[in-house]
């Protein structure tokens, strides 16, 4: 006849209610110690921020890895100009400046490329302007990633705004239309050979039929993202935003 011994459950519930207050106190210990850690690391990256406030003012590398520092830490150096980080550091000028200007620039080529522009050309025509943002060194330079960051800011706001990969290129959308897997691909093809192309070096470039690459170029001549040019007799289609891009690259080169 099988038998339970007295008291045997009793102290086992006892063991795992033990247990259990051991582990919660362990999580509380580990909790507070990585709380403890953080703030002590907030309190570094505010003196390193007194430190370098120049540099990271004017010296776009410098900024982005600065922000890149951030981030882990949950510190968002550009959601408040009353805050530490807006009042030492006006990062928040800075960039809400700078999405001002990008808008500007990205709204004033609209009816040439379609709402569609590179980061790169953006960047050559702010330095071309000369425009001083935020407490920033009138020296100081704009770059791609600021302006990714101010895009970010945009987009918040609606209307459209984001940027996306086209080839190896970083583009700035700023029109609502979303793009398809085939007009970014035909995109990309525009981007790769950066002239005029026509529907067979697309078809030779992606292995696709006629009719999928026409209907992608027709949307992209709707909406103003590629031109039509008729040479003897053949169409050569034309991505402002690709050689747009070309030019700038090859400003700066020059400079």
């Amino acid at each position: 006849m099988a038998y339970r011994r007295k008291g045997v459950g009793v102290g086992r519930f006892s063991a795992d209610r033990q247990l259990q207050k051991k582990a919660d106190e362990m999580k509380a210990v580990s909790l507070q110690s990585a709380i403890d850690t953080c703030e002590k690391l907030e309190i570094k990256l505010t003196e390193f921020a007194k430190t370098h406030r120049n540099d990271i003012r004017n010296d776009p590398v410098f900024r982005q890895r600065f922000l890149e520092m951030c981030a882990p830490l949950g510190v968002d150096p550009l959601s408040s100009d009353k805050s530490f980080w807006g009042s030492v550091l006006g990062m928040g000028d800075f960039y809400h400046e700078l999405a001002v200007k990008v808008a500007e620039v990205c709204s004033a080529s609209r009816s040439t490329n379609g709402g569609i522009m590179s980061v790169k050309e953006v960047q050559a025509i702010l330095a071309k302007r000369k425009t001083r943002l935020g407490t920033a060194s009138a020296a100081a330079t704009v770059s791609a990633s600021d302006i990714e960051v101010a895009i970010k800011k945009l987009g918040k706001l609606g209307g459209g705004f984001r940027t996306i990969k086209v080839g190896k290129s970083t583009m700035i959308v700023s029109v609502p239309n979303e793009l398809d897997g085939d007009i970014m691909r035909v995109m990309a093809v525009g981007n790769e050979l950066s002239h005029g192309i026509t529907v067979d070096d697309m078809i030779v470039a992606t292995q696709w039929s006629r009719e999928r690459i026409e209907r992608a170029v027709q949307l992209l001549l709707q909406e103003g993202m590629a031109w039509l040019d008729t040479h003897q007799g053949e169409d050569y289609y034309w991505f402002p935003s690709s050689w747009q891009e070309e030019r700038a690259k090859i400003k700066e080169q020059a400079t």
